[in-house]
């Protein structure tokens, strides 16, 4: 199966079933469409069995200090830190995928973990104890809620206000959802419209996708000379959403086609 109709068909998967580690490898093959997802699955595999023990602790250390995955904030926006494959291989990422990695590590190993999208940075937290949380970004430091509001302090200033909701677990789409974002600010700020197309069609994909993710697509395909496709974004965008947002997009998908005449 082609990796766009794979990634579809697993984003479709209700609640906590879909799987982050498939769901984050699929990212990464539509950047290196020769990955190897069943052989990065292993590595996996492998990475949970060399942790001595079934334990948080035992996870932090096995991950953060033995083998020293750690943020890398000297190149924060290198668009690998967002692929699960290379964070794996560099030992190198960024809050969101180091997350990912000690979700889906600790999955293996019987350590329930939650991400936490709290803004700006993300966090990993406990499922059997929810008073404790991991930030993977700094050698999987464990913070209590006072030690996340400090980080959010530090990040936001401390005029800002800090909300408990921020330290909720998220589910494994608004995880995915995220991570694409990511890699849309990042291939914006390179131009690199060719990226850009494969994230932004991954995010139609979503559930919750919007109708401005919608029009995001169908103008990057416009951007790149491709208006029939663009005007058949459109238009599909226009009868799933309705309404006077619906007579805009089709508007949208009549300039485009006017395009080609």
């Amino acid at each position: 199966m082609e990796a766009t109709d794979r990634f579809a068909e697993l984003v479709a998967a209700p609640g906590d079933d879909l799987p982050l580690d498939l769901a984050s490898l699929l990212i990464a093959q539509h950047a290196r469409p020769d990955l190897d997802v069943d052989r990065e699955m292993g590595q996996l595999d492998e990475l949970a069995a060399g942790c001595p023990a079934p334990t948080l602790d035992a996870l932090v250390d096995h991950l953060f200090v033995d083998l020293g995955y750690a943020g890398n904030s000297a190149n924060y926006y290198d668009p690998r830190n967002s692929y699960l494959d290379q964070v794996v291989t560099r030992r190198l990422g960024i809050p969101i995928t180091l997350s990912v990695l000690a979700i889906v590590v600790g999955r293996r190993l019987g350590v329930p973990l939650a991400g936490v999208g709290m803004p700006g940075h993300f966090l990993v937290r406990d499922r059997v104890d929810d008073s404790v949380f991991v930030d993977p970004f700094v050698g999987g430091r464990l913070l209590d809620q006072a030690g996340c509001a400090a980080v959010f302090s530090t990040l936001h200033g401390p005029e800002a206000p800090f909300l408990d909701r921020f330290l909720d677990p998220v589910s494994p789409q608004l995880i995915v959802a995220r991570m694409l974002a990511n890699l849309r600010s990042v291939f914006i700020s390179q131009g690199d419209r060719s990226s850009m197309l494969w994230v932004l069609r991954l995010r139609t994909l979503l559930p919750d996708a919007s109708p401005e993710d919608r029009a995001d697509f169908a103008g990057c395909l416009a951007a790149t000379g491709r208006f029939g496709e663009a005007a058949a974004e459109y238009d599909d965008a226009a009868q799933r959403f309705g309404g006077s947002l619906g007579e805009e997009l089709s508007r949208s998908a009549a300039r485009l086609r006017a395009r080609l005449n």
